[in-house]
Parts: structure tokens; C-alpha cells; sequence
């Protein structure tokens, strides 16, 4: 499902899965609303009849459908609260064939949502997303079109009619908990055998092999347990972390010093972060000891070699 929100944020790729949302939507009679106009009278003709809680909505408009720029229109109006500024969205979608009106994935089966988090960036990002986005009630249906997006993911130029047209459903807006600037919670002695860690007098982390025995199986060690909500698979993370390659212990990656901690879905990193960070919580410093098959196996990526091992300090999730 990573295509839907490619098509909205061409500098990121999402994946998005589903989950129930709190509101029911609205019945396919709802007046069809833009907030604001954006090319929405090219959209004019796609009608949604919802189906119930986790089955794709019926999507009908006149064939093919002819949509020259980016184009966004509320079609189903929510019975929920309007999403704002800076909240976090749950959405499902489903992709269809702009030409011939037939579907070609969804999302709505799936057990788990998206969250996205319209803010300043996101929305000088994507402007014209943002302002319909935001002021939208959960349980809206949103179309969107956009051929340029299409072309570039192909390679081609960008054709007269788009190839794809998606339909959003939102399903819940929330707030977003400013994350945290460093790890709180209860300290932990780790067992014996695992590399150490220590901060410097910056306050970073360093990790030293020293006589660890290479990984044979996935260790994730809490160095210091949070009290805040514990990581699900679907989340988005925000955190900071060092990652050392086993072998010689070479930093290949950080992200302090970078101004800011690193942002991602938990589901679109590596195995062994997915698996190893999932059910620990906000607050927390981990050390994890991946093997080579769950990080990027012999080939490696980049400076990361063979075995890895990571410190991550888990600040907060959107």
C-alpha cells in the first residue's frame, strides 16, 4: 500500500495499513464539500458508498476520468471532528484505475493505520494536501488525483489523464505528544556478554564491542525502561540512535548531532528494529544486537557490514 501515500508525499514513502476508526462515515448522500477548492470540479463525478467497518468503499465516477494537475476533493462529508492543525491522521485508501474505474488495491482489510502528522512540514510540503486535510471531519472520504505524481513514479511524462485516482478515508485524528529530548525512565544492569555502552561528554552514546560474542539470534536489551505508551509494529517513531557495525565497531550511522531526532514508521526499517523495537516504550533506550539476516544480509548497505549493533532512544511516536 505504499503507492497511496507516495502519490501525497513525494520525499517520503509511507506504508500504509488500516485500522478501525472511531466515527462512522457518512452515507454516500453526504453533500460533496472541497475545504478549499483545489481542481475539485474534476473530481466532480466520484461518488463513495461506504460498505462498513473494514471493507473497501464502492467507488463510482464517469469514465475515464480527466484530470490535467493535481486535484483533491472532500467527496463524503465525516460525522466526526474536524482534523487540526497538527494533529495525527488514521487513514485507509483505496487505488483505482482513473481510466476504466476498476480497482486495483486497497487497504481497508488490513489491521493497522497510517498515521500521518499534518504539520508546518507536511504542509509546506504538500500545500494543497494539507489545507483540505486539515478541516476535514473524520469519517471523510477525500479523492485525490495527480498525473505528475503518477508520470514520475513511472518514468514517463505526465499524460493527459492521470493513472490512478485514490479515495481516503479518515478514521481518527489525535493530537501528538511532543516527544521527548532524552530517554526517562528506570535504569537497567544489562547481563554480562553484550557490548557496552556509555555516553560521552556530549551525551551520546558510544558502543563497545569489547569481548561480545556475535550475535546468533536477535537481542533487544532495555538500558533504560520508559513509562510512556509501549511501540506498536505500525507506529511512526521518533528517536536517536548510533549504530555500530559488530565487527570493528565502526559508527555508520547516528542521528545526533543532526539538530533534530530521526522520524520513521516502525515497519519500514529493518527486522530487527521492527521486531526488536515493538512493544518496548516511549522513554526507553535500547540496545540491540542484530544478526546479519535480520539487518542487510552479506551484501550490507552502505558502511553497515554483517552483524549490526544499535543504541536507540525512544522519544516519542506520531
Amino acid at each position: 500500500m505504499r503507492r497511496f501515500l507516495a502519490l501525497l508525499l513525494p520525499l517520503l514513502l509511507l506504508t500504509t495499513a488500516c485500522s478501525p476508526g472511531s466515527s462512522d462515515p457518512a452515507s454516500s448522500n453526504a453533500p460533496s464539500v472541497s475545504i478549499p477548492p483545489a481542481n475539485a470540479e474534476a473530481l466532480a463525478s466520484v461518488k463513495v458508498q461506504d460498505q462498513g467497518k473494514g471493507k473497501a468503499p464502492k467507488v463510482t465516477f464517469d469514465t475515464p476520468l480527466s484530470v490535467q494537475s493535481e486535484s483533491i476533493r472532500v467527496v463524503n462529508e465525516g460525522k466526526g471532528e474536524p482534523v487540526k492543525a497538527g494533529q495525527a491522521v488514521t487513514l485507509q485508501a483505496i487505488e483505482l484505475n482513473a481510466k476504466d474505474g476498476k480497482a486495483t488495491a486497497d487497504s481497508f482489510s488490513e489491521p493497522a493505520g497510517q498515521r500521518l502528522v499534518f504539520d508546518d512540514t507536511f504542509k509546506a510540503q504538500n500545500a494543497v494536501v494539507y489545507d483540505t486535510f486539515v478541516g476535514a471531519k473524520v469519517g471523510s472520504y477525500v479523492a485525490y488525483a495527480n498525473p505528475q505524481a503518477t508520470a514520475a513514479q513511472s518514468g514517463t511524462e505526465a499524460p493527459a489523464q492521470p493513472t490512478v485516482l485514490t479515495v481516503f478515508l479518515i478514521e481518527a485524528a489525535s493530537d501528538v505528544a511532543k516527544p521527548l529530548s532524552k530517554p526517562e525512565g528506570e535504569s537497567v544492569t544489562p547481563p554480562a556478554g553484550l557490548p557496552t555502552v556509555k555516553d560521552n561528554d556530549k551525551g551520546v552514546p558510544e558502543i563497545s564491542i569489547g569481548d561480545a560474542k556475535a550475535p546468533t539470534e536477535l537481542v533487544a536489551q532495555d538500558l533504560i525502561i520508559g513509562k510512556g505508551p509501549a511501540l506498536k509494529a505500525t507506529d511512526t517513531l521518533v528517536a536517536n540512535y548510533v549504530g555500530v557495525n559488530f565487527v570493528g565497531g565502526e559508527v555508520f550511522d547516528s542521528s545526533f548531532g543532526k539538530g533534530e531526532p530521526a522520524t520513521f514508521g516502525l515497519n519500514q526499517v529493518i527486522k530487527g528494529w521492527t521486531q526488536g523495537l515493538t512493544g518496548k516504550t516511549v522513554g526507553s533506550r535500547v540496545l540491540l544486537v542484530i544478526p546479519k539476516d535480520m539487518a542487510y544480509g552479506d551484501g550490507g548497505q552502505g558502511k553497515a557490514k554483517g552483524d549490526l549493533v544499535f543504541v536507540v532512544d525512544i522519544l516519542g511516536v506520531q
